[in-house]
């Protein structure tokens, strides 16, 4: 069962251009080199300087494996480090974890009288 997690932040105005560069390469190392995909993304409403990242797992035991991956990177930990540190509003990173609904089961006995 797939699982999302959706974190927003705050980009520092001052720091807009090099937030967006280092977004795009935290992107493209995620895709490029572990199991999940990462999506970015940027606002149409509400308020300008609050980005998102969209990161799709396989599931609940492949996200706490990758982000165990992750933390032991040190070429990842170059990455990210600055994207937090330098880049985005203290206090403004909100994380929330969804999994997708499955599809509803049919009754089987229902579907053994239409065989008939």
């Amino acid at each position: 069962m797939s699982v999302f997690v959706h974190q927003t932040f705050v980009i520092k105005q001052d720091k807009f251009k090099e937030a967006i560069e280092n977004l795009r390469e935290i992107k493209k190392f995620r895709n490029d080199n572990y199991n999940h995909h990462v999506e970015i993304l940027t606002p149409i409403s509400g308020e300008d300087h609050t980005y998102a990242l969209l990161t799709t797992y396989d599931g609940l035991g492949e996200m706490e494996l990758e982000n165990k991956r992750l933390f032991d990177d040190e070429e990842y930990l170059e990455l990210i480090g600055p994207f937090f540190l330098e880049n985005i509003t203290e206090g403004s990173m909100y994380t929330q974890i969804y999994r997708a609904l499955s599809d509803k089961k049919t009754d089987q006995k229902n579907d053994k009288k239409s065989e008939k």
